[in-house]
């Protein structure tokens, strides 16, 4: 149990609403490090066939996430560029 739960709120909307931020916090914190361990792997490809493969899947992937706003719009397109920069530049 998260230590937000014991606060102070005595209303039962305002105890629902921690409820709910509780698990939005979890799932978004586990989108964001799915994300970074898919980041972190197009960047780690040697093969350039395997990362022409991968680099949509992870496009696609940043754009969910800045759709939901777990990432900045400004945030996904800049790693698309750099990624997608970082792909045709492998041999």
């Amino acid at each position: 149990m998260h230590p937000h739960l014991n606060d102070m709120a005595n209303h039962k909307s305002a105890l629902k609403r921690i409820r709910q931020n509780e698990v939005r916090r979890l799932r978004n914190r586990y989108y964001h490090k799915t994300a970074r361990t898919a980041l972190k792997a197009l960047r780690n490809e040697e093969n350039k066939a395997a990362a022409v493969e991968q680099l949509p899947k992870v496009i696609s992937l940043l754009d969910k996430l800045a759709k939901k706003n777990i990432i900045h719009k400004n945030k996904a397109s800049n790693l698309k560029s750099k990624l997608t920069k970082h792909v045709n530049g492998l041999a």
